[in-house]
């Protein structure tokens, strides 16, 4: 954990991936984060496989960094429990629908009359000043309402998802900067901003449609879709015993792999030697490329590579990340958390800083782990602590 957010609170009401992984980089940035799950938990806790009940891989993978404090929301008790730690919080994130958070009181006024200093970011599906506001949103809805599932059908003639959680966490890492972007707005100013939001649909739509955008830059929405991206042969490359990854780019690098091919008077063609032209021609590169790869095994190919100085890689499956010897070398997976977890392998925060030490993580909360002590600080009785949570049922 860095220490850079150090003394920064953060309520966190997010559930599944978006907001959890959010938050969480903001945790490995040094920011207290308090979990605030309902009686029955996130619901990705108890998804297989689980080291634990109530402790599954992929909710490990992104609630390292938090305590995690139960609150029954629809309950008086609950309510006024999350309205005593309301005012000694920074922040406060969720991914609900708003008006669903509306109703149970914690909408954005109500938020800033119990602290005026507070910073409340909201992740959700559709932006609230277009028609679509207010809709369900999951992963696989904004891959297709933004366009991403429909690249698969522009290159291949069937959309696609991807299999990835991609606008989930794309989003969560617009959540991240905006909660960053919103800190050092206030310590600049003194002024604290509005409702912030951030909406999944605009988040994947901008981020599919950096380069595809395209022709449609200039006014011509007949031109959308970057076409190196959407070429048959830009992919994986079939070798006589394999696969390999591959991209001569440069102008430079083509010419090389043209020589060594036997193909040096590519490097002479008119639609070659133009960038503009070369740029619009890129299905029959990677055809040239496709079409040599069988020629030679995937060995021999990554010398050749790696002797042209041709940007290359083996294709790694999931599990083979694993033992990838960078990835050891850095320490990728290796835990470095404060006290006894389950957890054997964690995904580190890939970025770091120099001259900062770090101090160890905090493991991925158990269920309510830490509501006792969390509300104790904030000034709760036992009574009001026993109340903030339904009856056990007998």
């Amino acid at each position: 954990m860095f220490p850079i957010l150090k003394g920064i609170r953060i309520i966190d009401l997010t559930a599944v991936i978006l907001g959890p992984y959010g938050a969480q980089i903001l945790g490995d940035l040094g920011a207290e984060i308090i979990k605030i799950e309902g009686p029955e938990g996130d619901s990705m806790r108890p998804i297989a496989p689980t080291a634990a009940p109530g402790m599954s891989a992929i909710f490990a993978n992104n609630n390292r960094n938090k305590t995690s404090v139960v609150l029954d929301l629809k309950i008086p008790g609950g309510k006024r429990a999350l309205e005593k730690l309301i005012p000694t919080a920074d922040v406060l994130v969720h991914n609900m629908r708003q008006d669903a958070l509306d109703r149970l009181g914690f909408g954005f006024d109500a938020v800033r009359a119990l602290n005026a200093r507070i910073i409340y970011c909201a992740a959700v599906g559709f932006g609230r000043d277009g028609p679509y506001a207010g809709r369900p949103a999951y992963d696989d809805v904004i891959q297709a309402a933004s366009g991403f599932a429909g690249l698969f059908e522009a290159r291949d003639g069937t959309p696609l998802y991807a299999p990835s959680i991609i606008a989930d966490k794309v989003t969560g890492l617009h959540l991240a900067y905006a909660v960053l972007a919103a800190l050092l707005h206030r310590e600049r100013s003194g002024a604290v901003p509005g409702y912030v939001e951030i909406p999944m649909f605009e988040a994947m739509t901008a981020f599919n449609l950096n380069e595809h955008l395209s022709g449609a830059t200039w006014g011509d929405a007949t031109t959308a879709g970057y076409q190196r991206m959407l070429a048959r042969d830009r992919r994986p490359y079939q070798t006589q015993d394999g696969w390999i990854g591959a991209l001569p780019y440069t102008a430079a690098h083509w010419s090389r792999f043209f020589a060594e091919i036997g193909r040096a008077d590519l490097s002479e063609e008119a639609w070659f030697t133009d960038a503009t032209e070369r740029s619009r021609n890129f299905e029959k590169l990677y055809g040239i490329v496709a079409e040599a790869m069988p020629t030679r095994s995937t060995a021999a190919w990554l010398e050749t590579f790696a002797r042209l100085d041709i940007p290359h890689s083996v294709i790694n499956r999931p599990k083979d990340l694993l033992d990838d010897p960078h990835l050891a070398a850095v320490g990728f997976f290796t835990p470095n958390f404060a006290s006894e977890t389950p957890v054997k392998r964690t995904l580190r925060q890939p970025i770091s800083f120099d001259g900062l030490e770090t101090t160890p993580d905090l493991p991925p909360p158990m269920l309510g782990a830490d509501t006792e002590r969390v509300l104790r600080a904030a000034g709760l009785s036992e009574a009001e602590i026993a109340a903030a949570l339904p009856a056990p049922e007998h």
